[in-house]
């Protein structure tokens, strides 16, 4: 009976002994220093639009726009601005009466950085419409942290909001429909307006040219056939 027992015992310490050694075994196939780390890290892609379809103006946004909704997108804004007439800043500056305001003027005084204040100007409607959609963009080196807003009709509520807190500016109008990109520099217009006198100059000459073939028939027209052709000199002596 003992030697039986002692059997059991032995191949259970046996099994345990195996067990042990697998486990071991497999921790330094397995685990040994750090854990590899597949794969690689993707940056954040940029939340202002690029690249793909063209941005649609904001001047066609606006019309639609929802001032109540902007307020709910400005509810983002207000842990570092404050927008109350009077009210002060904070780690941004109070944004009352903006919109048409110097860009990084005013503010009672408020440390705007260098990167703003060289983009001069006022705060239009495109201006502010840029500003929303990408900071570090718009003013490279600034000290605002805030990613910006990628959606166009969320910039264009919070930008009928902004001007309805003390700015109250006049509404761009919208761009006409299929309507043409300004020239640059003028030379489609010249080009359009130089088109017009040279047809006119074409016309003249084929008139001119029309005018002078007629008068040249009429000069070497000739007596239908069959008419008698009368002789000045006879006829004056008839008439006596």
């Amino acid at each position: 009976m003992d030697d039986r027992n002692n059997t059991i015992a032995g191949w259970v310490l046996a099994a345990c002994g195996a067990a042990l050694g697998l486990s071991i075994a497999g921790g330094m196939i397995f685990h040994s220093g750090e854990v590899e780390k597949f794969g690689y890290p993707v940056e954040a892609a940029e939340e202002a639009g690029g690249g793909g379809a063209a941005e649609v103006p904001i001047a066609s946004l606006l019309p639609t726009a929802d001032a109540a909704k902007g307020a709910d997108v400005f509810k983002k804004c207000g842990a570092c601005h404050t927008i109350n007439q009077g009210g002060a800043n904070g780690i941004g500056p109070n944004l009352y009466g903006t919109m048409g305001e110097g860009v990084a003027q005013g503010k009672g005084g408020y440390a705007f950085s260098d990167a703003l204040k060289k983009v001069g100007g006022t705060w239009d409607f495109d201006k502010m419409n840029a500003w929303l959609t990408s900071p570090r963009k718009f003013a490279p080196g600034t000290k605002m942290t805030f990613a910006g807003l990628s959606n166009p009709q969320d910039r264009a509520n919070i930008i009928l909001y902004l001007n309805q807190q003390g700015s109250n500016l006049p509404l761009p109008a919208a761009p006409a429909a299929g309507a043409a990109p300004a020239a640059e520099g003028g030379n489609a217009v010249e080009g359009a307006g130089g088109a017009a006198p040279g047809a006119a100059n074409a016309i003249d000459a084929v008139e001119k040219d029309v005018r002078g073939q007629t008068g040249d028939i009429a000069n070497t027209a000739t007596p239908a056939s069959g008419a008698p052709s009368v002789d000045p000199a006879a006829a004056k002596q008839t008439g006596k």
